[in-house]
């Protein structure tokens, strides 16, 4: 789904529209049905998820990038509709639906990307997110929205940060934003479609190995 603003002067108004970008246009048509089908009804308001992309792009501004200059921030919006962020300490007006966290003891699920001169030490704005949240106690999730400087092109989730999310249940979605405030939204199970995940686990599987 691609958000985008409308004439009106509101900086939280907009108007959808559901159609496929790049690669996306490309895709089967039992694709295109798919993510039509999971994009009809948003299950959050164009308030909450306007709320969701600004958190991302603030806490962008505190992205650790010094080799690569490419500034991520993320949002994790968490199934009791709180969203966790160090520098707001109120209700997040006027969505009334989405709470800020107050509790300066607690670590914020607003992530942004810290790299490493190891490259392979480095973590993504998403997970930096999701590890605060789970480190707060919570373990489901609605959305995550991504922000990023590009101002051609929606920022995506990595592979590792996709099955990073997937961990947490394959239903809930993405918000892939660009700097003006549009964004194209997909669920977690449309991003890393055929995935592994803890049923794999428990799934049969052959146990004589045999001499090697």
């Amino acid at each position: 789904m691609i958000g985008r603003r409308s004439t009106s002067p509101s900086p939280l108004s907009f108007t959808f529209e559901y159609v496929c970008k790049g690669s996306r246009s490309k895709a089967s048509s039992s694709e295109r049905d798919r993510v039509k089908m999971n994009t009809e009804e948003p299950e959050l308001t164009r308030d909450t998820v306007m709320k969701l992309i600004q958190a991302s792009q603030e806490v962008k501004k505190h992205a650790y990038c010094r080799y690569s200059d490419f500034r991520v921030g993320a949002a994790l919006l968490t199934s009791d509709d709180l969203v966790f962020t160090a520098q707001a300490k109120r209700p997040a007006s006027p969505v009334p639906t989405i709470q800020i966290h107050a509790d300066n003891h607690a670590r914020p699920s607003a992530g942004c990307n810290v790299e490493n001169a190891c490259n392979n030490l480095g973590i993504c704005a998403e997970r930096t997110a999701i590890v605060k949240a789970v480190s707060d106690g919570h373990r489901r999730f609605k959305a995550i929205a991504v922000a990023s400087d590009m101002k051609d092109q929606f920022i995506s989730p990595c592979g590792g940060c996709r099955q990073f999310m997937r961990e947490f249940g394959l239903n809930w979605d993405v918000y892939m934003s660009k700097p003006d405030g549009s964004f194209m939204k997909m669920s977690v199970s449309q991003l890393l479609p055929s995935s592994f995940g803890a049923k794999d686990l428990t799934m049969k599987r052959e146990t004589d190995h045999g001499d090697h």
